[in-house]
C-alpha cells in the first residue's frame, strides 16, 4: 500500500507575529500550494531526497542560486527528525509500532522562507503519513506540540505554535494561548470561525526576501521575557485586535476586518525592524485600495480587496515590485478533529 499524505501552507490573518507570548491570533490554511509526504512499506527504511536536497550542481553558480533559495539544510532533516519524534512519542504513550520499515518521500511546491509554514507543512504531511503507516490516533492538539517539538526541540529552531495547529486543524481557526491554560495542559482553545464570512482575501510574496523565522523574530522574544513595555503591550494590543476580528467574522461584518489588519502591521512596524523591500510590499497593496500586513515573519502579505477591478489594479502594482498575487483557495476543516474547549 502507498500512502499519501498532505498538509498545507497558512497565513496569520491576525494577532501576534509569533504565538509564544501567551495571546491570540487567527490563522486560515489554503490550498493552492502543498507538502505532499508518499509512503510504502519496503526491507529497509529509506528517506529519498527532494530537488532542495541535491548536492550535484552544474556550476558554482548553480550551488549558489540554489543556497539562495532553500540554504544550506534541506527537507530530509525535517524528515528525519519528524521520524524519531514519532518513535519517541509513541515509545513514551505505550503506542505499539508496526514494526515494517518504509520508504518515505516528500515533495513541496510551498514557496521557500517567505513566512507560509513550509516547513512545518512537510513535518505535518509526515506525521499524518507514519499515523496512517502504523495505524495510530494522536490527538490533534498534541499532534500540534508534536510537530512543533520537531523544529523546536530535534532541531533547534526557534518557532511557535500557530502554524502546526492550524495545519493540523485546517479551516479558519481562532487560537487563544491562554498562560494558565498553556502551562495546566501544555496547549491552549482552539476554535473553528465560519470561513464564508470571509471578505475577498489575496495572498502575495516575493522569494528574494526570503529569511527564516528564527532570523526575522531576532531579539522580541528576549525583549518581551525582560518585561520591555513596548513589547509586552503590542502583544496585549494584538490579543485584542484578534478578538475584534473574531467578532466581526462572527457578525458577518467583511468590510471591518480589512482596516484591523491594517492595525495589525501598523502596531508590528513599531517594534520590528521591517527590510524596506518588505514595507514596499504593503505600501503597494495599500496604495492600489487594498489592505494588507505580513501573513508571516516577512516576505508575504496578505489584505483583503473590496472587487476584481481593485484585484486588477493590484496584481499590477505588486508586479512591479516581482511580487506574485493570488487568490487564496481554503481547504475546509480537517474532518476527524474537533475544536478544544
Amino acid at each position: 500500500m502507498i500512502i499519501h499524505a498532505r498538509a498545507y501552507p497558512r497565513v496569520g490573518l491576525v494577532g501576534n507575529p509569533s504565538d509564544g507570548y501567551f495571546g491570540k491570533t487567527i490563522a486560515l490554511v489554503f490550498r493552492n500550494f502543498q507538502a505532499e509526504v508518499l509512503l510504502y512499506e519496503t526491507p529497509e527504511l529509506e528517506i529519498l531526497p527532494a530537488q532542495r536536497d541535491r548536492s550535484v550542481f552544474q556550476s558554482v553558480d548553480a550551488l549558489a542560486e540554489d543556497v539562495c533559495k532553500y540554504g544550506y539544510y534541506g527537507g530530509i532533516r525535517l524528515v528525519k527528525a519528524a521520524i524519531k519524534r514519532f518513535r519517541d512519542h509513541c515509545r513514551e504513550n505505550g503506542l505499539s509500532l508496526s514494526g515494517a520499515n518504509f520508504t518515505i518521500r516528500y515533495r513541496t511546491n510551498i514557496p521557500h522562507h517567505v513566512g507560509l509554514g513550509g516547513s512545518s507543512a512537510i513535518i505535518t504531511a509526515c506525521f499524518r503519513a507514519l499515523m496512517r503507516f502504523h495505524e495510530v490516533q494522536i490527538e490533534p492538539p498534541v499532534l500540534a506540540n508534536l510537530i512543533l517539538s520537531v523544529e523546536q526541540d530535534e532541531l533547534g529552531i526557534r518557532a511557535g505554535l500557530q502554524d502546526r495547529v492550524v495545519q493540523v486543524y485546517e479551516g479558519l481557526v481562532y487560537m487563544d494561548f491562554d498562560r494558565e491554560l498553556m502551562a495546566r495542559r501544555g496547549y491552549g482553545r482552539y476554535e473553528y470561525l465560519p470561513a464564508r464570512t470571509l471578505p475577498h482575501l489575496y495572498v502575495a510574496y516575493r522569494t528574494d526576501l526570503a529569511e527564516g523565522s528564527e532570523v526575522f523574530h531576532n531579539n522580541i522574544r528576549e525583549r518581551f521575557d525582560r518585561g520591555e513595555r513596548p513589547v509586552v503591550e503590542a502583544m496585549r494590543y494584538w490579543a485584542r485586535l484578534t478578538d475584534r476580528a473574531r467578532t466581526a467574522l462572527e457578525a458577518g461584518d467583511k468590510d471591518r476586518l480589512g482596516s484591523l489588519l491594517d492595525a495589525n502591521f501598523n502596531r508590528r512596524r513599531k517594534i520590528y525592524h521591517l527590510s524596506e523591500a518588505n514595507r514596499a510590499m504593503v505600501e503597494t497593496a495599500r496604495n492600489a485600495g487594498a489592505s494588507a500586513k505580513f501573513a508571516g515573519s516577512g516576505g508575504a502579505i496578505v489584505g483583503t480587496y473590496a472587487d476584481q477591478g481593485m484585484y486588477t489594479r493590484l496584481k499590477a502594482a505588486l508586479r512591479g515590485c516581482k511580487v506574485r498575487v493570488f487568490k487564496p483557495r481554503l481547504v475546509a476543516p480537517a474532518r476527524s478533529t474537533k475544536e478544544t474547549p
